[in-house]
């Protein structure tokens, strides 16, 4: 394999795309299945693998789409069960975005924690009353995090897999 060898070429850059979609999942502004799904699509249109190729690209393509309607889905569905608002997890989402830049990584965690108990205090009135409703709106992000994280898992074992036996 040469420096030069275009597939080589492509090769890489769709595995660095699918890494990044990977470190998506915790980074803000990366879009972590898109990007994964965009490195096999990349590979399989330019990388000169074989026929197998757009079998992976088909597999791929379901598990990111079903990825991404679960993430928000599942956790959606159980935070209306608890009664989580969207304007509490909204508030929670820009605090962690501040967060994240005036304490690097960490602050993102904290700001979101944060701002989703500080939502919840003031719609319920009692911080007793507003730290069960942030418990789940945690474990929802989580969780929404945590299916994101496994399809782009399963999206980057198909492409090894096509780069395997293709």
């Amino acid at each position: 394999m040469s420096v030069s060898d275009t597939e080589a070429a492509v090769t890489v850059l769709a595995g660095l795309a699918i890494l990044a979609g990977l470190a998506g999942v915790v980074v803000p502004g990366l879009p972590a299945l898109p990007l994964c799904w965009g490195g096999v699509l990349v590979w399989a249109l330019f990388g000169g693998a074989g026929a197998g190729r757009w079998a992976v690209l088909a597999a791929a393509t379901l598990v990111a789409a079903g990825g991404t309607v679960i993430k928000y889905a599942w956790p959606g569905r159980n935070l209306k069960r608890t009664g989580v608002p969207t304007s509490s997890l909204l508030a929670g989402g820009l605090l962690g975005l501040v967060g994240f830049f005036v304490i690097p990584v960490v602050g993102l965690v904290l700001g979101f924690v944060l701002g989703v108990w500080i939502a919840e205090r003031l719609r319920l009135g009692d911080s007793r009353l507003a730290w069960p409703s942030t418990k789940q709106a945690v474990k929802a992000v989580g969780l929404s995090m945590l299916v994101e994280f496994g399809a782009g898992l399963v999206v980057a074992t198909l492409w090894v897999a096509g780069l395997l036996l293709t």
